[in-house]
């Protein structure tokens, strides 16, 4: 039975978290500067070439998002401050149900905007590009891949984020070989990028007659999707295009025409591969998408050499440093080895229940406490 007191302690602490909070918030600054931008853009001509206006438009919905979530945390809290004085007069169950759920709320949008406070990077607002790739441990590993494949899926869904998949080669098997995702929504990579690095699956193996547990690895990169107009030197010469027939599961649905594209940068050695499109130009102008995009990333990271020792760092995401352990025998678990959050609720992780580990690896980033324990 829900007791006043606990809930007005509850109250108080939350309060004093959101007045902490609210002190470090720029609203004022954004919404002046969300008033520039809608002063420019309904300048004459402004208009006139809508292609340069990307990253415009993309500081407006970011400006725009973020002020809707200041709003929302103000309105929680002063619905919390009414609930507690109704619920001070008035101490019947319905009341302090009332005020239990307002409370909850309020604390949702505390950590929902704790975690938007973290993502202010140069790169936090644009849409990402996840590429999904198996390790050791052979069938299990691709099936694990597509198992993460499905966990992404479902995260994005859940927030309303468009997903296009750009590229797919399916296992011989079961899973998948590989897999590039473009993810677009509100701070997409700024989300995501922490998710770069080695899943580590321990299950009893469903491809294993003798019922054993396997250990699979998998791994996860996140780049930006950079605006077009950011200059990313790739010179023809430097690039091996080569077109195949782009197939389906088991080598089925094997297209007529070569229509798949594989990019190879010579001096990088980086190949990308996009076969989801008909068309082969359609393939290849993805196919560039995601080469400037990890040429981005790649000079970006060699910029901040100093700081390789964070969770982006090359030994992150070596194979045998796995950033997060998801253990389904003989105990159920989900553990990042990072910032030390866990979660017990493994299938709920699974079907795309994701926003606690990726505040919880914020934080740590950022020099945060590490997070309880979930589930």
């Amino acid at each position: 039975m829900l007791q006043f007191a606990d809930l007005k302690t509850q109250g108080l602490s939350l309060q004093e978290q959101f007045e902490t909070l609210w002190g470090r918030l720029d609203s004022a600054e954004s919404r002046e500067r969300l008033l520039e931008i809608e002063a420019q853009l309904s300048k004459p001509g402004a208009w006139d070439k809508p292609e340069l206006l990307t990253p415009v438009l993309r500081e407006k919905s970011a400006l725009e998002f973020k002020l809707g979530m200041f709003r929302d945390l103000e309105q929680a809290k002063t619905n919390v401050d009414e609930w507690l004085l109704l619920a001070q007069e008035d101490q019947g169950q319905d009341a302090l149900e009332a005020l239990n759920e307002n409370l909850a709320l309020l604390q949702k949008r505390l950590d929902d905007t704790e975690l938007a406070t973290l993502l202010n990077g140069p790169d936090d607002n644009t849409p990402a590009i996840l590429e999904i790739h198996p390790g050791a441990g052979g069938v299990d590993a691709q099936d694990w891949a597509e198992m993460l494949l499905r966990m992404y899926l479902r995260w994005a869904e859940s927030r309303g984020f468009q997903v296009v998949e750009l590229d797919r080669l399916y296992g011989d098997e079961a899973g998948i070989k590989s897999v590039t995702l473009q993810i677009t929504g509100p701070y997409a990579y700024g989300l995501l990028k922490g998710e770069a690095g080695i899943h580590r699956l321990i299950r009893i193996s469903p491809f294993d007659a003798s019922g054993r547990r396997h250990t699979a690895f998998a791994s996860v990169d996140a780049y930006p999707d950079i605006d077009t107009n950011i200059e990313i030197d790739v010179r023809e010469e430097d690039l091996r295009i080569d077109v195949f027939r782009a197939s389906g599961p088991g080598g089925q649905h094997v297209n007529r025409t070569n229509s798949a594209v594989r990019i190879t940068h010579l001096p990088s050695n980086i190949v990308v591969q996009c076969q989801n499109e008909k068309s082969q130009l359609k393939n290849k102008i993805l196919a560039m998408k995601v080469l400037k995009a990890r040429l981005y990333e790649r000079e970006i990271k060699e910029l901040e050499a100093s700081k390789k020792a964070d969770y982006a760092s090359k030994d992150a995401i070596a194979f045998g440093s796995q950033i997060r352990t998801y253990t389904l025998q003989p105990y159920r678990l989900v553990k990042d080895h990072r910032c030390g959050h866990e979660d017990s609720s493994v299938d709920a992780v699974l079907d795309g229940r994701l926003d606690e580990f990726l505040r919880a690896t914020l934080l740590h980033v950022h020099g945060g406490k590490k997070s309880g324990h979930g589930g």
